[in-house]
């Protein structure tokens, strides 16, 4: 088991008409993750894939919202989407991570949209 000190949320709130999820976490971090951005990175298979390699690019999801969040013991959550969405579950370390790096996640998102030819 790591040493490392895992991140832990003290605070969840779904913006539903900013379609953003809020997230406040117990070292002082509080983050604002785009609807969008939950869905295009969904850490479900459908979308990650079993390797790096498989990860699919998923298009046409900017106006995607935030249906339900709910508890996954006490790691996760599973975030359900107006799409149908609901399979990934979002460990507090992958949010936190979504979060810190949300800028370069995000660039990455775009250009592998261009780079495919695919829209938001």
């Amino acid at each position: 088991m790591s040493d490392e000190v895992q991140p832990w949320p003290v605070d969840i709130r779904v913006q539903r008409a900013e379609r953003v999820l809020e997230i406040d976490f117990d070292d002082g971090a509080t983050f604002r993750l785009p609807a969008e951005l939950l869905r295009v990175e969904s850490p479900s298979a459908e979308v990650q894939g079993h390797s790096p390699s498989q990860k699919v690019t998923v298009p046409g999801k900017k106006n995607v919202a935030i249906v339900a969040v709910e508890p996954v013991g006490n790691y996760a959550l599973r975030i359900v989407f107006d799409d149908g969405h609901a399979t990934g579950i979002y460990s507090w370390v992958y949010l936190y991570g979504l979060g810190r790096d949300r800028d370069a996640i995000w660039g990455r998102y775009l250009e592998a949209l261009e780079r495919q030819g695919l829209s938001r």
